[in-house]
């Protein structure tokens, strides 16, 4: 039930952000609003492919090094794509490069910075609701 519950709230914090940042940059709580039901469905309708291409390339690893530089760049990849969503969202919506360029930027810097706290405090939940038993 708290694994349903961290998603579900992960789910939310990334809305929320990227609401934030979009009534931040247009003052617009209508943008706001589509950039958190546009931005995530693009993603989720792209994550898989991307995972899939990516799934082909690691399995082309010739050693333990290797296949660590390819995780790495699968991770790059991905945040990059998750900026150019964003940059998309906010262009389209906007019309400005301006406010693409700062959505683009500003959304990644603060899932990177706040959803590792978030999951944090998911997990200590967890241990504590488990008597200190550690869930995988």
């Amino acid at each position: 039930m708290v694994i349903v519950a961290k998603k579900s709230s992960q789910v939310l914090a990334h809305m929320a952000i990227a609401f934030t940042i979009a009534y931040a940059v247009t003052g617009s709580a209508v943008l706001g609003g589509l950039a958190i039901v546009i931005e995530p469905v693009i993603n989720v309708l792209l994550l898989p492919l991307h995972e899939k291409a990516w799934a082909a390339i690691r399995a082309c690893a010739v050693d333990e090094g290797d296949r660590y530089l390819r995780i790495t760049a699968e991770k790059l990849s991905q945040t990059a794509m998750h900026m150019l969503v964003a940059f998309s969202v906010m262009v389209a919506a906007t019309g400005s490069l301006a406010f693409g360029g700062m959505a683009a930027v500003l959304e990644p810097i603060c899932n990177v910075l706040l959803l590792p706290a978030h999951d944090r405090f998911w997990d200590k939940l967890a241990l504590r609701l488990n008597g200190g038993a550690r869930i995988a």
